[in-house]
Formats: C-alpha cells, structure tokens, sequence
C-alpha cells in the first residue's frame, strides 16, 4: 500500500480556510484521489472536546502552558487514531491546520518559548510532518473584519489585534523557515485567483491521477 500524502491549511482568522478547504477536497476527489479531511484541534471525540474548552469565551482562564499542552494531547489523539491509520492506507490525508498554527498562535500570539513547542512536536510527532502546507495570508484588518460579520466569537477571535499581527508575524517567518514545504497563498485577492493559485501548487505534487472531466465540468473546478 502506498501511504497517502498529508496535506495542511494555515492561516489566521478569517483567511478563507473553510470556503478553500472544499475547493481542495473536490480537487483532488475529482483526480480519484482518497481525501480524508480533518481538523485541529479536533479530529477525534476527545480531541473534540479539547478544541470546545480551547475555544469557550466564558470558561475559566485557561494558561498558556495548559493551551499549549492541550493543543498537543488533542494533537496526539488526532495523530494515532486519524491521521495515521488515514496515511498508512493510502488516503490523502486534508487537515485544517496543524503544528505550524501551535508556532504562530502559541509561539507568536502567546511568546512562548519556540524550544518547548519545538520538544512537544518531536515528543508527540515524531517524523511526522506534512506533505504540503499552504498558507493563506491576508492583512488582519480583511480578516478579522471577516470574522466578526459571522457573528458569535470564539476565545481567540476575542483577542487584540496585535495578538493576530504576532500570529501573522510568526506564520510568515514559518514560511521562511520552510519553503520547500510551506507555500504561500495570498488570500486577500479574488476567490478565482486564491483557488487557482492552490491548485498550481497541488499539481506539483505526485500521485496525482488524470482529472476526471465529467467531473470537472459538473463542479466547475479550475484545472
């Protein structure tokens, strides 16, 4: 069986990751390729309960340290019951955000220390990495005015907006970081052009089969 390929979707508030989440999943879908698509923190039931008290405004304070730490115990949950098992049977694997959102909200929006993420990774990954990241990137005044047309905010929509700036800062160093694997998307421009933009840089990768027409034309997916 060959493993399937991990693909991951960054960015901060109100980006796009949604809307181009589905745009991916019927891309490759229509390419005959297996998609499981997932989320973090999330993916499991117990992860799940993670992400609610990560993202509950009227809980108790919750620590930086204990975010951190919950993000990974959500994170290795995900990891050995989704992610994993996805991969080893030759599914591709579509994850809205992973360890690149820990540097850049933790890392970034929080200042903690870079060591202690970079520890929890190896501890919880292992070799584990992505396959492909794409980040999407917009200025935080298009986001976060996105954000609060939707209505209700969450605990880290809640925050100042030089908490997001932080965020993005540390987002686009990670980019920096690592080209070869993070690819950035400006996500500020019309939706046509983010869509095709992502799909320039999914076809590079390999395993991808020929594009179903049919499909294509029933979706009116940009090839």
């Amino acid at each position: 069986m060959i493993r399937g390929k991990f693909i991951t979707l960054e960015g901060g508030e109100g980006v796009g990751k949604t809307t181009n989440l589905a745009f991916i999943k019927d891309y490759l879908e229509q390419r005959n390729i297996p998609v499981v698509v997932t989320r973090e923190p999330g993916g499991t039931e117990l992860a799940e309960k993670i992400r609610q008290l990560l993202l509950d405004s009227k809980s108790e304070a919750i620590s930086e340290q204990a975010e951190l730490l919950m993000m990974f115990a959500a994170r290795a949950q995900h990891i050995k019951h989704v992610i994993e098992p996805a991969l080893a049977q030759g599914n591709w694997v579509l994850c809205d955000r992973f360890t690149d959102a820990t540097y850049a909200y933790q890392g970034g929006g929080r200042n903690m220390k870079i060591s202690a993420i970079k520890w929890l990774e190896d501890f919880v990954q292992g070799s584990l990495k992505p396959d492909l990241t794409l980040l999407l990137d917009a200025p935080i005044e298009v986001g976060i005015a996105r954000v609060r047309e939707r209505g209700a905010l969450d605990r880290f929509e809640l925050e100042k907006i030089s908490f997001f700036e932080n965020v993005r800062r540390a987002y686009l160093l990670q980019a920096e970081l690592y080209p070869a694997r993070i690819k950035l998307i400006k996500a500020n421009q019309p939706l046509i052009e983010v869509q095709r933009a992502i799909s320039d840089v999914i076809r590079t990768l390999p395993g991808l089969h020929p594009l179903n027409c049919s499909s294509s034309s029933r979706h009116g997916i940009i090839k």
